[in-house]
């Protein structure tokens, strides 16, 4: 898989104008980092087609660190979702396990959302989904976090989006009083299963309850990247920018899907 000249239009005046003297292409170091995206590699272990691999990972480490890609994934955002009418969003979180050389960096160098849960190391995203294709935000946390308290300050991002009316769809781990009324209190209606203790219960859409799965299948996508299915990166900063890049990468690639 690479990202096409025709795809990388639609993104290229998003990004960074290279100075001085480059001999390395933006969308050659985009195809260089979906490289070690997919396989999973170590930056030195990029095929010598893709130019130097320490000048790659240089500009690749400069973008995490300045955000380029998380303005990127806005200005896409923008155009696919907050443009359109919205009537249900999807709130899941999924566990990555984290490898052994995404770990031992010294706090004081970044976040690190890493933590024991009974998996092992693990990292936690969290995200609200617009469809089965559309992220609208996202987050990290410890393994060992609790659903529902990362849910919530998602949730909260939505506000003033302007999109009362709209159906949060979430499982059983959200359906805390607390989480709802945030929901209530967004002008949004939870569309959430009751847990079988529950002394008084309420009705939920069950049909709409069935598109919780595109979330799920949005996860499914990402973790087909292996630098997402396991996390290698120590900073939050470097892991968020892959999770951005898988993103704005399905998204490029959606523009050709049928």
């Amino acid at each position: 898989m690479e990202i096409t000249a025709q795809q990388f239009k639609i993104i290229e005046n998003l990004l960074p104008i290279p100075r001085g003297n480059v001999k390395i292409a933006n969308l050659q170091v985009l195809n260089a980092v979906l490289y070690v995206a997919e396989h999973g590699c170590k930056w030195r272990g990029l095929p010598k087609k893709f130019g130097r691999w320490h000048s790659i990972y240089m500009r690749a480490n400069r973008w995490a660190k300045q955000g380029v890609l998380d303005d990127v994934f806005l200005a896409l955002q923008d155009n696919d979702i907050i443009n359109i009418q919205v009537d249900h969003v999807s709130l899941d979180s999924t566990a990555v396990k984290v490898h052994p050389d995404g770990t031992g960096a010294f706090k004081k160098n970044g976040p690190q959302s890493i933590g024991k849960s009974r998996a092992g190391w693990t990292t936690k995203i969290h995200m609200v989904a617009a469809g089965y294709n559309r992220a609208v935000a996202f987050s990290l946390s410890p393994g060992q976090a609790g659903d529902a308290p990362e849910g919530r300050k998602l949730l909260k991002s939505l506000e003033n989006c302007g999109w009362e009316g709209t159906q949060v769809i979430m499982d059983k781990a959200y359906e805390g009083d607390e989480t709802r009324q945030l929901v209530f209190d967004l002008g949004m209606t939870p569309v959430v299963p009751p847990k079988c203790n529950r002394l008084s219960i309420w009705e939920y859409d069950r049909e709409v309850y069935k598109k919780r799965n595109e979330v799920e299948r949005l996860f499914r996508r990402l973790k087909g990247f292996r630098r997402i299915f396991s996390r290698f990166d120590k900073l939050d900063v470097v892991f968020k920018f892959f999770i951005h890049f898988a993103l704005i990468v399905d998204t490029l690639i959606s523009v050709n899907r049928p």
